[in-house]
């Protein structure tokens, strides 16, 4: 079960009572869920109850309690609990983590991107941009800067992808480089300079390095690598003879969780792996955020956090076999798992306008 999917379960929970007249209140167009704030909390949790108990009377405990009644037994839902003054938090099932790893795969280059049509308009750098129709030509302001220009370009792609926009098929009027841009992406090569552009919240000022360095202390470079890796799994699992079959990912092994004892290690193992589902789970949210807050820099800021969490379960959890080991149903399960973060990190990169590279 995906975020999406848990959202529209709550909705329907609100519906049903308000149907039935359990709650009399406006049934919301959405709902919010998301990873509750820290760790033994469940999967995800929500504050409807809270929004809703002014407008139906009621203390939101209260309403929090008919919610959940009607939620028990949900599909994908195992547990419903009322934390704090109503919050609901919820525990998916065993399955939903598998679930989530097969829609990945299945989607693919689409996972995240509601978009029915697109137009494509030339962007710094030679890149094309997903966007709306062009409609009649503004007139023209002030010389946009190279941060401007970026911006705009990500967030047509965004906005695209977040279905924010109806696309007419016109063709977008192209966009002059701006000279400083020019310079800029001379100096540091196209994917470091859209990177260093876009990171910066908008009230923030933009941090120009030196030189681009290709290293893992390098943001841009790291989630490249992690998705060239995710890649690269999948060619060496070839050379072994078995592909990805998404499944339980199992334990660390003996020895992965280094400096940890037994019952610790296997705790923060089952944190890594959970906060990894989560971010891939959170993908196509993020991109909505990023919509409608027109705020790039929280895409760029997920897939470092999915790139992080992608080296932290990789290294503790490997998908291939290690040594004389043969390959394993649990291998193949992993390798899956690692795929579906490479997609997601290929589809981010390409919203940025920035390569996902198959070798780095």
């Amino acid at each position: 079960m995906t975020p999406a999917e848990l959202s529209r379960t709550v909705l329907r929970s609100v519906r049903g009572a308000v149907e039935e007249q359990e709650l009399s209140v406006p049934v919301p167009a959405r709902i919010v869920v998301q990873p509750p704030p820290r760790p033994g909390c469940g999967d995800y949790a929500s504050n409807v109850a809270l929004q809703l108990a002014r407008q139906a009377g009621r203390p939101a405990r209260e309403v929090a309690e008919i919610l959940r009644k009607r939620l028990i037994g949900s599909a994908g839902i195992t547990r419903v609990e009322i934390a704090g003054p109503g919050f609901l938090n919820f525990t998916l099932g065993d399955g939903a983590q598998v679930a989530l790893v097969r829609e990945v795969l299945a989607q693919g280059d689409g996972y995240g991107d509601r978009s029915v049509r697109s137009v494509r308009v030339r962007g710094v750098g030679g890149g094309d941009v997903a966007g709306p129709g062009a409609g009649p030509e503004p007139d023209p302001g002030p010389a946009p800067s190279a941060r401007d220009v970026v911006v705009a370009e990500a967030l047509a792609r965004i906005r695209a992808a977040a279905g924010a926009a109806a696309i007419d098929g016109r063709r977008a009027a192209p966009v002059a480089t701006p000279p400083d841009l020019t310079a800029l992406i001379a100096r540091l090569g196209v994917d470091e300079a859209r990177w260093v552009l876009l990171r910066p919240a908008a009230q923030d000022p933009v941090r120009v390095p030196e030189r681009p360095v290709q290293r893992e202390s390098n943001p841009r470079f790291r989630v490249q690598y992690a998705a060239a890796r995710a890649r690269a799994l999948g060619r060496y699992a070839q050379e072994l003879g078995f592909g990805s079959e998404p499944g339980d990912v199992g334990a660390p092994a003996r020895g992965e969780a280094v400096g940890e004892s037994p019952s610790d290690g296997a705790a923060s193992a089952a944190q890594t792996l959970q906060t990894f589902h989560t971010l891939l789970a959170t993908y196509p949210s993020a991109i909505e955020a990023a919509a409608r807050l027109r705020a790039p820099d929280r895409v760029v800021r997920h897939l470092e956090a999915t790139a992080d969490a992608f080296f932290r379960w990789h290294d503790i959890c490997p998908p291939l076999p290690v040594g004389e080991q043969k390959p394993l149903a649990v291998h193949r399960a992993r390798l899956a798992l690692a795929e579906a973060g490479g997609t997601v990190l290929a589809n981010g990169l390409r919203l940025l306008g920035i390569s996902a590279p198959e070798h780095l």
